[in-house]
């Protein structure tokens, strides 16, 4: 109900909603594009992820192979990665949070 007790105008409702709907696709093309990387080791790992969190490159310095101690090794491969995704969360919650936020000021939707 919109205050004052009339009824929510249907079709601005529904042009409101496209409109995220175009907006939120916007956003979301915008974050598969967008890379983030995350590192490890002071560098010696450096994982790179897309915006939604789909891992797109690892990087390994030399300097971090020591074949008598791939324990390490993997996780460093773990943190840079861990560290990527944390960044693309980050990201997604910059590009896609003002739009979700958005749902709650339409009238008419109990958001």
């Amino acid at each position: 109900m919109i205050p004052g007790g009339g009824q929510p105008n249907m079709q601005q409702l529904l042009q409101q909603a496209q409109q995220m709907q175009q907006d939120l696709a916007r956003a979301q093309e915008e974050l598969a594009s967008t890379e983030v990387e995350g590192q490890a080791g002071g560098g010696l790992v450096k994982a790179t992820v897309n915006g939604s969190g789909e891992l797109r490159a690892l990087v390994i310095d030399p300097k971090a192979v020591d074949p008598d101690d791939t324990e390490t090794l993997a996780d460093l491969v773990v943190a840079a990665v861990h560290a990527a995704n944390e960044n693309a969360r980050q990201l997604q919650q910059e590009k896609l949070g003002p739009l979700a936020q958005g749902l709650g000021g339409m009238p008419g939707l109990p958001f």
